[in-house]
C-alpha cells in the first residue's frame, strides 16, 4: 500500500511518516521544497515529491499510484487562513478523485455542539475542510481531536510555559470550559490504523483521551506531574480571547498569530460526543493514554532531548524559496553584508560543535541583552521572537526553527546557513562556516546578509549597522573562544 502524506514537514506529519514506514507501507511525502525533508532520520526510506496544494498543476505526480492520502496541512497563522485551507482542501480532494485514491484520512478539530454556538474561525475552517473532503467522492475518515498533548505540540507548549512560568495568574472565565485532550501517541495510532478502514467507512469520528478536564485543571495537574507547587488562578470577566492570546504570545514560545486562533477555540467546550471509532479501531490494551501519563511522557521527551517534531517545524508558503544570494548581481540591487573572520586555535571538529549548538539555551555568544531585546521587539510587532528555541540542544536539521531563524542549509562540519523569520523590511541570512587550516587548526567565517525592501529596508540596515561590531563581532570572537576552551 502506498500512502501520501501531506504536511510531512509539520508536527503530526513528521511523526506519522516514519510510523507508516515501520508498518511496511510505501510512503510518499508532498512538500513545497524537497530539501525540507533531507535531514529527517527516515528520509532515505521515503519518496519526496515537490508540489503545492494551492497549485493543482503540481499535484498529479504526487497522487499517481497512491492508495491512501493523508491531509495534515493547515494555514494557521496566515492572514486569510480560512480561504487558503478551503482552496488547498478542494485541490486535494479533486486530485485524489482523479487519481483513484481509495481512502482519505484527515485530522481535524472538534465541532461545537451547543445550540446557537458560533465556532471560532479556526474550528470553522477545520469543519469546512472536513465537509470538502467528505464530499469529494473518495471514502474519507475525519478524526476530530481537541487539544493534543505531546512534546513539541503548540497546545502542550502553551500549557507548559503558562504553568511553569506563572505560579499565579489572572485568567479568563473560559479556563473553566471542559476539554477532552488526547495524547499524541493515540492520535498517531488512529491515523496509522485509518489506512485500513473498510471502504464503506465514510464519516467523521471524535477521538479523545479518557479524561475530561477544564484548562484550569489541566494546568494544576501539569504542575503536579512536573513537581511544581499548586498554581494560584484568579478568573476575571474582562479578559477576552483576543487579550488572552496577547498574554499567551508574551509568556509562551507560541507567537500571537498562532496563539490567537488556538485561544479562541478554547472558548468552546471540546468534549467527545461519541466513541464510534472503537467499532473499527479498538482501544489499546490498558486503554487510551490518560492526561497525567501523556504529560509525563512529553516531559521525558523534552528532558532527554528526544522531541521528534515541534509546532514550529512547519513554515508557511510565504517563506522565500530562493537560496542565499552570493553577490549583489543576484538581486539586481543592493545587498548589505557584514563579514567576520577569526583564526581559531582548535580543530575544525571542535569549532563545528560550537556552531551547531548555537541558539536556544546556549544563546548566541554575544551581548545577550541585545538579542533578548530584539526578540521582545519582534514579538511586540507580531513576530515569532526568540522563544521558539530549538528542538534538539546538539543537532540541527534543514527546515527546522531555531529561535527567530530557520535552518536553510547544513553541510556537516562545514556550513550552517540560517534564514531570518523575524519581522524585517527585507530578507536576511546568517551564515557560519568552518575552514580547516594546514596546521590542524581552523578558521571561522561568519557572514550576515540583508536584502532591503524599499526605503525602510535601507533605513533599517543603517540604524543597526553601528551595533554590528558589538553583536556580530562579539559573536565571532566568542564562538572562536568557545571552540578553543572546549579543546583545553
Amino acid at each position: 500500500m502506498r500512502c501520501l502524506v501531506t504536511g510531512a514537514t509539520g508536527y503530526i506529519g513528521g511523526r506519522l511518516a516514519p510510523r507508516l514506514l515501520a508498518e511496511g507501507y510505501e510512503v510518499r511525502c508532498l512538500a513545497r521544497k524537497a530539501g525540507r525533508l533531507r535531514d529527517v532520520p527516515w528520509a532515505a526510506r521515503a519518496e519526496v515529491v515537490e508540489g503545492d496544494l494551492r497549485r493543482p498543476e503540481t499535484l498529479p505526480a504526487a497522487f499517481d499510484g497512491v492508495d491512501v492520502a493523508y491531509y495534515l496541512v493547515h494555514s494557521l497563522g496566515q492572514a486569510d487562513f480560512e480561504a487558503a485551507d478551503r482552496e488547498a482542501a478542494t485541490h486535494f480532494a479533486e486530485a485524489a478523485a482523479r487519481s483513484g485514491v481509495r481512502r482519505i484520512v484527515y485530522l481535524g478539530g472538534p465541532e461545537p455542539k451547543q445550540d446557537g454556538e458560533v465556532p471560532s474561525p479556526h474550528l470553522r475552517s477545520r469543519a469546512e475542510v472536513a465537509r470538502i473532503l467528505l464530499a469529494g467522492g473518495v471514502p474519507t475518515v475525519v478524526l476530530r481531536a481537541a487539544v493534543i498533548i505531546g512534546s513539541g505540540s503548540a497546545s502542550f507548549e502553551m500549557l507548559r510555559y503558562l504553568t511553569e512560568r506563572l505560579p499565579g495568574m489572572v485568567t479568563p472565565r473560559w479556563v473553566r470550559n471542559r476539554i477532552q485532550p488526547i495524547a499524541v501517541r493515540d492520535v498517531l495510532r488512529y491515523l496509522v490504523a485509518g489506512a485500513t478502514l473498510p471502504v464503506e467507512v465514510d464519516r467523521a469520528f471524535d477521538i479523545a483521551g479518557p479524561d475530561v478536564l477544564t484548562f484550569e485543571e489541566m494546568m494544576q495537574r501539569y504542575a503536579r506531574v512536573a513537581g511544581l507547587r499548586r498554581r494560584v488562578i484568579l478568573r476575571v470577566r474582562p479578559l477576552t480571547p483576543s487579550l488572552s492570546s496577547y498574554w499567551v504570545g508574551l509568556v509562551t514560545p507560541v507567537p500571537n498569530k498562532i496563539a490567537r486562533p488556538l485561544v479562541e477555540s478554547l472558548v468552546h467546550e471540546a468534549v467527545a460526543h461519541e466513541h464510534d471509532i472503537a467499532r473499527f479501531i479498538p482501544d489499546p490494551p490498558g486503554g487510551l493514554t490518560g492526561f497525567d501519563e501523556a504529560v509525563a511522557l512529553a516531559l521525558a521527551k523534552v528532558r532527554d532531548a528526544e522531541v521528534e517534531t515541534r509546532w514550529s517545524t512547519a513554515s508557511g508558503p510565504d517563506a522565500p524559496a530562493e537560496p542565499l544570494p552570493s553577490d549583489p548581481k543576484w538581486s539586481g540591487g543592493t545587498v548589505y553584508t557584514d563579514v567576520r573572520e577569526r583564526d581559531v586555535a582548535a580543530p575544525a571538529s571542535a569549532l563545528w560543535r560550537v556552531i551547531e549548538g548555537v541558539g536556544g539555551e546556549h544563546g548566541w555568544y554575544s551581548f545577550p541583552l541585545a538579542w533578548s531585546l530584539r526578540g521582545w521587539l519582534d514579538r511586540l510587532i507580531g513576530g515569532v521572537g526568540l522563544r521558539r528555541g530549538r528542538r534538539d540542544p546538539h543537532r540541527l536539521q534543514v527546515g527546522e526553527a531555531l529561535d527567530f531563524w530557520r535552518v536553510e542549509e547544513i553541510v556537516p562540519g562545514e556550513l550552517l546557513r540560517l534564514r531570518a523569520e523575524m519581522r524585517l523590511p527585507g530578507r536576511a541570512w546568517l551564515e557560519m562556516r568552518v575552514e580547516p587550516t594546514t596546521d590542524g587548526r581552523s578558521r571561522y567565517v561568519q557572514r550576515a546578509v540583508f536584502l532591503p525592501r524599499g526605503l525602510a529596508g535601507h533605513a533599517y540596515w543603517g540604524s543597526v549597522a553601528p551595533f554590528h561590531a558589538v553583536v556580530f563581532g562579539g559573536m565571532a570572537r566568542n564562538i572562536a573562544r568557545g571552540a578553543e576552551h572546549a579543546t583545553g
